[in-house]
């Protein structure tokens, strides 16, 4: 198996996380400035072997995209031409700020720890690849269930 790896795509830097290569656990990797972001994952991908990318999709609570999508699609489509074999998806992140504040609330860190920007963008990506990966295995188990019941 390879590697799932999640971004949280922001106008400023993009947090980034990834999963173990058995797609078992996903982890905080790094912070990256987002004009730096392509060329990080390019250069990610040559290294490791990556199945695919889930890439944070900013809503509002109506469930339109919000307007932090008008700074992100450019790199995700560039993403796609660069990288045309590399399955691509979007998840919905609503919330996953307001979780990375709360998780790191949960885990004792100081108030100074917690205003670290770089780490609130690491651990919200690493909330998208966990909530992803939840969901993943609720659609594979659901299809298992269906296929079974033919």
């Amino acid at each position: 198996m390879a590697r799932i790896m999640a971004i949280d795509l922001g106008r400023k830097r993009s947090g980034i996380a990834v999963t173990d290569p058995l797609q078992i656990i996903a982890n905080g990797l790094t912070t990256v400035e987002s004009h730096k972001l392509v060329d990080f994952v390019l250069n990610y991908v040559k290294q490791e072997e990556v199945e695919q990318i889930v890439i944070g999709e900013p809503k509002d609570m109506k469930n339109n995209p919000s307007d932090c999508s008008k700074y992100i699609e450019p790199i995700v489509n560039r993403l796609k031409k660069l990288l045309p074999d590399m399955k691509i998806v979007r998840y919905d992140e609503r919330f996953t700020s307001v979780m990375a504040h709360q998780a790191m609330i949960d885990a004792g860190l100081s108030k100074s720890r917690r205003q670290d920007k770089e780490l609130v963008d690491t651990i919200a990506a690493t909330i998208i690849l966990q909530s992803y990966m939840e969901s993943k295995s609720c659609r594979d188990a659901i299809n298992r269930v269906s296929t079974n019941n033919q």
